[in-house]
């Protein structure tokens, strides 16, 4: 989807990624294409550097990064879709929706609490 995207339009682009990305490479490609990088920063050795992380969108991309991560983590740990018991692409989209739907009950009572 980045490829698509026109270096000459008037609005950056932006790619928020977990600590995995943070690499020289993928952030020097990323620049080549016009996209900034809002990519989570490793402790050390990062290729994040000042330029992006200074500004006002990248507090506001990892917030909105976090906001998505967490059901997928609730998933993981409590929902028991780090290991699928299940094979087939509709069982497992089966088992995902029933998990999703179950994550958002348990949220439920603290979003009408806010």
């Amino acid at each position: 989807m980045i490829n698509r995207h026109s270096p000459g339009s008037t609005r950056r682009l932006t790619l928020g990624a977990d600590k995995g990305y943070d690499s020289v490479d993928f952030v020097a490609a990323l620049r080549r294409m016009v996209v900034s990088p809002h990519v989570a920063q490793k402790a050390r050795h990062s290729a994040i550097d000042g330029r992006t992380t200074q500004h006002r969108r990248y507090a506001l991309s990892q917030r909105s990064r976090k906001k998505i991560e967490e059901p997928f983590g609730w998933a993981k740990t409590v929902g028991g879709m780090s290991q699928t018991l299940h094979r087939g692409i509709n069982r497992v989209r089966a088992q995902f929706t029933m998990t999703m739907a179950a994550c958002n009950l348990a949220r439920l009572p603290k979003l009408l609490a806010a």
